[in-house]
């Protein structure tokens, strides 16, 4: 399904957008993120697919690939450390944190009985547990009845303690208000709701890592960005980065996500934050969310162009043709949430009216954004037909070859 956005504007970025997020803010947070010992170091890559951009019509296809972000695997290391650091300052402002120091654990003495939780489909919970282990606090993580074994195993490696439920995302969600109320936890959530904005903002301040990358990296903008949907934190993250980059000039921006976990699809249609129609069950683990998050939809409301939702098997096809690769197209290891952009372009390409209603041709110039690797290897293996360790070695065949 695709929509045109109603509601849609093309002007300036607001002010009062700007005092929530800015780029400024966002220059910060990439600072501070990079004296965190769990990312790696330098920008992640951004590739260029010439045999891809062909098949599917248009000038110039870029994916940004945030599976080589950290160890960790996706692009959620940026959100949770900004947002837990965030906390801490405003928290015991008493003890003048430097951040520096509390990102490699020196106040780990005063942070000792600090409790956090979220829900998490996964990777917003590793990179949380992972934050929470740097600067020497407890993470209490709940997952519900779809997230696979094998996060729960990545998410406890950490130290994190897990709470599991037989609910969907949503139900963790509560579960987790619930029990930091009951506990005096504070939760430290990528979705925002009524009364809880703060922290869900610093988590998608330090996605605009991302977006301040690209701007680095490429002379020419873009005409279109596909932007993965979910609660919704990731695409306000960087469409706002770039909103106020290039204002009424700013590319269209398209959001996808699963049929079946449509909130922001639903969303635009009643003109206000909703919920999704469907069961939310996906095999986009990171996309299966049924409510979206209020905060993030100030900011997709009046800048999103498109909203597309697409069918899981569409996502395995996208997974299977990145990790192929070609003679020109590096092969790449990306998730099932990682997809979504380029499995909505290959539904365009073959109904080249709905291209048309986009503004898809041969002079387009397209980013797409890789927000994970193999998160849960087995997974992986299963829907793609070969392990990720097997994608990663072809990879490196092709660039000594390059």
């Amino acid at each position: 399904m695709l929509l045109a956005n109603p509601n849609v504007t093309r002007a300036a970025y607001p002010e009062a957008l700007r005092e929530i997020m800015s780029i400024d803010k966002a220059r910060q947070s990439r600072d501070w993120l990079s004296h965190w010992a769990g990312l790696n170091p330098g920008a992640t890559p951004l590739y260029v697919l010439p045999d891809l951009a062909a098949e599917l019509g248009v000038g110039q296809l870029l994916v940004k690939d945030e599976s080589r972000r950290s160890a960790l695997g996706s692009f959620k290391a940026l959100g949770a450390p900004i947002a837990l650091v965030r906390l801490a300052l405003r928290r015991f402002p008493e003890h003048n944190f430097n951040v520096r120091g509390l990102l490699a654990g020196a106040y780990a003495d005063q942070l000792a009985d600090f409790t956090v939780i979220s829900a998490t489909d996964g990777n917003h919970g590793r990179a949380l547990a992972a934050a929470a282990r740097s600067l020497g606090c407890r993470c209490v993580i709940v997952l519900h009845a779809n997230v696979s074994v094998e996060r729960e195993q990545a998410i406890a490696a950490y130290g994190a303690e897990i709470v599991r439920i037989a609910g969907n995302y949503d139900e963790s969600v509560q579960e987790a208000a619930a029990l930091a109320f009951r506990n005096g936890w504070l939760v430290v959530s990528d979705t925002s709701y009524d009364g809880y904005e703060e922290i869900p903002r610093d988590v998608m301040q330090g996605y605009g890592t991302i977006a301040a990358e690209i701007v680095e990296a490429c002379e020419q903008g873009f005409t279109h960005v596909f932007l993965q949907g979910g609660v919704g934190g990731l695409a306000a993250g960087i469409a706002s980065y770039f909103w106020e980059l290039q204002d009424a000039q700013r590319p269209t921006f398209v959001v996808v996500e699963p049929a079946q976990a449509d909130c922001l699809y639903q969303s635009a249609l009643a003109g206000r934050a909703t919920q999704a129609s469907g069961s939310v069950d996906s095999v986009m683990a990171g996309l299966a969310c049924g409510e979206t998050s209020p905060l993030a939809w100030r900011f997709l409301q009046p800048c999103v162009d498109f909203f597309m939702t697409l069918d899981d098997d569409e996502a395995v096809t996208a997974m299977r043709r990145l990790a192929a690769g070609s003679a020109r197209d590096i092969p790449l290891e990306a998730g099932e949430s990682a997809v979504a952009g380029l499995a909505a372009l290959q539904r365009l390409a073959a109904a080249p009216a709905l291209a048309k209603d986009l503004g898809l041709d041969a002079n387009s110039r397209v980013l797409l954004i890789s927000t994970e690797g193999a998160t849960a290897p087995g997974v992986y293996a299963e829907l793609v037909g070969e392990s990720a360790e097997s994608v990663r070695a072809r990879q490196r065949e092709w660039s000594a070859r390059a």
